[in-house]
C-alpha cells in the first residue's frame, strides 16, 4: 500500500499542525504508512495554491494552522475546487475565542514561540543535565539545584531531563563500588541530593532486557545478582554518609519520581 502524504500547512513553525495530525494518524495507521512534509512560514497566496495542486495529485491530505483569515479561506475554498480533504487545526479555536472574549485575535504567527526567559532557563537546564550528565564533570554537583544518585540503570540520566524541562539543573552521580563518589556530594546541603533506590529483582530485570538489546547474554558480570546487592550495598553506605533522601524508583515511571522530587524540593 503507497503512503498516505500528508501536508502540515503554517504561517509559522508548524509543530502544533504536526503533533495533532500525528496524534489523529497513530488511531488509524502505523508511523512507517504515512509521510508528513510540513511547509512552515507561509507568506503568500501562490504556496497555498500550489500545495493544494501538488496534494490533489497524490490523494494527500491538508492540516493547517494559519492564523491569517485570507489564507485560512483560501486554502479552504482551493481545496474545496480540488476536493482535497483540508483541515483547519486553529481556525475554529480561535473564531469561539474571538466570541468568548469579544475581541478580535491579534493575528500574529508564531507567539506561542516566542522565546521569553522561562525558554532560556530550560534551555540552560536542558544543556547543565547534559554537561553534567553521568558524573562525569564532579563542578556540577555544586552548581546544581538537584544532584541524582543512584547505581547503573535507575532512570537517573532521563530523570535529568525531564526535571531539567521543569527548569531544574540537575546533575547525576553514578554510584559504582570500585570508584570513590566525588568529594563534593558530602560538601553540599544533603536535601539537594536524592538516592534513587531499586529492588535487586526489579534491577536484575531491568539489566537483563538491557543487555538483550546489546545482543550480550543475560549471564554477564552487569546482571548478576551477586554483583547487584554488592552495588545496592555500597550505594546504602554511601546514602547514609550523606545523609539525604532517598525514593525507591522501583515500580515507578519516571514521571511519577520527577513529580516526587518536584514535591520534595517544594516543601
Amino acid at each position: 500500500m503507497d503512503k498516505l502524504i500528508t501536508y502540515v500547512v503554517s504561517d509559522s513553525v508548524g509543530e502544533t499542525a504536526e503533533f495533532v495530525i500525528k496524534a489523529a494518524l497513530s488511531q488509524f495507521i502505523l508511523d512507517e504508512e504515512y509521510e508528513i512534509h510540513r511547509i512552515p512560514y507561509v507568506e503568500n497566496s501562490d504556496i497555498l495554491k500550489k500545495i493544494v495542486a501538488q496534494a490533489s495529485t497524490q490523494g494527500a491530505i491538508i492540516g493547517f494552522t494559519l492564523v491569517d483569515p485570507v489564507f485560512r479561506k483560501l486554502l479552504l475554498s482551493e481545496a474545496k475546487k480540488l476536493n482535497v480533504e483540508c483541515i483547519d487545526i486553529m481556525g475554529p479555536m480561535m473564531e469561539a475565542m474571538e466570541r468568548v472574549f469579544n475581541r478580535a485575535p491579534k493575528l500574529e504567527p508564531g507567539l506561542v514561540h516566542q522565546l521569553d526567559a522561562d525558554y532560556f532557563k530550560r534551555v540552560e537546564a536542558i544543556e547543565f543535565a547534559v554537561r553534567y550528565d553521568d558524573g562525569r564533570d564532579p563542578r556540577g554537583i555544586s552548581q546544581a539545584d538537584i544532584i541524582l544518585i543512584g547505581v547503573s540503570r535507575t532512570s537517573k540520566t532521563p530523570l535529568s531531563q525531564y526535571l531539567a524541562h521543569k527548569r531544574l539543573k540537575v546533575a547525576n552521580v553514578p554510584i559504582v563500588p570500585e570508584v570513590e563518589p566525588p568529594k563534593e556530594l558530602f560538601r553540599i546541603d544533603p536535601s539537594k541530593c536524592i538516592g534513587l533506590k531499586i529492588s535487586p529483582e526489579k534491577l536484575n530485570d531491568i539489566r537483563r532486557e538491557r543487555l538483550r538489546a546489546l545482543g550480550l547474554g543475560p549471564q554477564a558480570h552487569y546482571a548478576d545478582m551477586k554483583r547487584i546487592h554488592q552495588e545496592i550495598s555500597y550505594f546504602e553506605e554511601i546514602i547514609k554518609k550523606i545523609g539525604c533522601p532517598v525514593i525507591d524508583v522501583s515500580n515507578k515511571a519516571v514521571e511519577e519520581t520527577a513529580n516526587v522530587i518536584v514535591n520534595m524540593m517544594r516543601e
